[in-house]
């Protein structure tokens, strides 16, 4: 197995706890346990790393761009603490009744990553929690792996019977299937 040259991430149950009403302030944004170890492991295999989020409040005037600049703040210290670091963040600020191709189940971050690193599909990996990040890899052309934690339990008894997917109970698991340890 080949290690991938860049992982997505998604961030709302996979990075961070979800919340039902969603992250709006840096106080309500708590990492996963053992998340930022994992994307430690990542830097340190030489992959690079990048979240793909829908921020639905954006659009919506919940919270504005300073606002998520503060909870991404928060998640940067969190991680600089483990030795860890983002290379590149891409946000979806539309709301679903509006939604452009960026936003998620479309493909648009996705691709705008792939770009930026110059990485193909075939060498890109994404992790996600929900169906629409399944949807998302699928349209761009990459591997997809699905975390248990946040919406992923739901997402997994949702699966379609032909849906290509691997499993993992969280982002650590996930990473050390990844770079080839299990």
């Amino acid at each position: 197995m080949t290690i991938p040259r860049l992982v997505l991430l998604d961030r709302d149950g996979v990075i961070n706890h979800d919340r039902p009403d969603s992250v709006k302030s840096p106080d309500e944004f708590v990492m996963v346990d053992g998340a930022a170890a994992a994307i430690a492991r990542l830097n340190r295999a030489g992959v690079k790393t990048a979240i793909v989020t829908n921020q639905a409040n954006i659009g919506r005037g919940i919270i504005d761009q300073a606002m998520l600049d503060s909870i991404h703040d928060k998640l940067f210290a969190a991680l600089r603490l483990h030795n860890a670091a983002i290379d590149a963040v891409f946000v979806a600020p539309d709301r679903p009744e509006g939604a452009s191709i960026r936003r998620k189940p479309g493909a648009g971050m996705l691709w705008e990553a792939m770009t930026q690193f110059d990485v193909p599909p075939d060498a890109t990996e994404m992790i996600g929690d929900a169906e629409t990040d399944r949807l998302a890899a699928v349209a761009a052309g990459v591997a997809f792996h699905l975390v248990r934690s946040g919406k992923g339990r739901e997402t997994e008894a949702a699966l379609p019977s032909d849906a290509v997917v691997r499993i993992h109970d969280d982002l650590g698991q996930a990473v050390s299937f990844i770079l080839g340890g299990g």
